[in-house]
């Protein structure tokens, strides 16, 4: 983290001529288990990871917010009073549609203070590791402490949402910014994505002599395009068929029904939901009563559910998770949103090596380009440095 706060640090010196007022970060995400979940108001569990976004931050006297990043050439500027969703574009509606969202949430535009922000990230774009909401949030604690406004850190879960869905146009649900802010060392957030209601449960990988494995695939995937939102409309679709509110009040002993009342896609897409919520229930239990080497199952019937009924896996995925299993994993499955990104792997800390190289082994011979893969800890969320 030292490094990158003193690169953050200089390069706002570079672009914008005087030292920041102060350095915030916030992490990206893996989820451990509960995939589309979230926005079918269910239960996720997802953990804080140990790559961060780091965002520095100088106050203007004037009334406009301007945005830089290691990431991109151009320096986006705005008058705070102009933000709206539909003239946010490329990689700043993320930045600045945060602006306007706390803006819905109660902050007075046009009498805040301008910001200049600098942004640069250790947490994989593309890779369902939520380099959006790490972006997101980072930024949203900043603005809540600058501009005073006292907003809690479930507040803010709701403002980088809402920023998500209305200026990047992304229909994602609440957990990537929950974990991102709420995350803490070794645990993971436990989160009814209904009530906001959350939980630190102990993950204990560490003790266990386990580490958690990233396999980052090189597919990319964007939730602003359409198999994430059609996935939604299946799921909404089938909550209306059903005659519930959301798939969140549907459980196991309604599949029968559900079999005989939707068609076979929307019945699939649905018994994911309610087996995916049932997967992260029994998780939390055997982690809080048995321990990590006790949940690699459920790990691995979460990733046959995305593949097979809710079919948002793609063949480098699948290839990764199965190799995986057959070389030591506790248990493996894709994380993220899917259609790309990443899969995680829950692997004996001895056998981390011959996992990477059977991995790497597998995709040169099946033709794909090599993964990139590290392991991640769980880390504290949103914060200043």
């Amino acid at each position: 983290m030292s490094d990158i706060r003193d690169e953050v640090a200089a390069g706002f010196q570079e672009i914008y001529g005087s030292a920041p007022l102060g350095i915030w970060s916030a992490p990206g995400r893996a989820n451990l288990i509960g995939e589309h979940t979230d926005y079918n108001e269910g239960f996720v569990l997802p953990f804080a990871i140990n790559r961060r976004t780091v965002v520095a931050l100088g106050a203007r006297e004037d009334g406009v917010i301007r945005v830089a990043s290691a990431f991109a050439d151009e320096v986006a500027e705005i008058a705070l009073s102009e933000l709206a969703p539909e003239r946010l574009r490329d990689w700043s509606a993320y930045p600045l549609g945060v602006a306007w969202a706390l803006g819905q949430y109660g902050a007075d535009l046009g009498a805040v203070p301008g910001v200049d922000l600098y942004i640069e990230s250790t947490v994989p774009v593309g890779a369902g590791l939520s380099s959006s909401a790490a972006i997101e949030s980072a930024v949203a604690v900043a603005l809540n402490e600058v501009w005073q406004l006292g907003l809690s850190l479930q507040t803010l879960a709701r403002v980088g949402q809402l920023a998500e869905n209305k200026a990047v146009g992304a229909p994602t649900g609440i957990m990537d910014q929950s974990a991102s802010l709420l995350g803490r060392h070794d645990q993971a957030v436990f989160l009814d994505c209904r009530s906001l209601e959350s939980e630190l449960v102990e993950l204990g990988f560490a003790d266990a002599g386990l580490e958690l494995l990233v396999i980052d695939t090189g597919v990319s995937h964007d939730h602003s395009t359409g198999g994430y939102a059609a996935r939604r409309a299946s799921c909404e679709l089938g909550a209306r068929l059903m005659g519930v509110p959301a798939l969140r009040d549907l459980g196991v002993e309604d599949l029968p029904r559900a079999r005989d009342v939707l068609d076979d896609e929307t019945f699939r897409r649905v018994r994911h939901i309610i087996t995916e919520n049932q997967r992260v229930i029994d998780t939390v239990t055997a982690l809080r009563t048995e321990g990590p080497l006790a949940i690699g199952d459920l790990l691995y019937d979460s990733h046959i559910s995305m593949r097979d009924d809710f079919e948002i896996s793609v063949s480098e995925l699948d290839l990764a998770v199965e190799t995986a299993q057959a070389n030591g994993a506790i248990g493996a499955r894709m994380t993220g949103g899917g259609f790309g990104g990443a899969a995680i792997a829950l692997v004996p800390s001895e056998g981390i090596s011959r996992i990477q190289v059977a991995i790497d082994g597998a995709f040169a011979e099946h033709g794909f380009s090599q993964p990139t893969m590290f392991t991640v800890t769980a880390s504290d969320g949103a914060g200043r440095n």
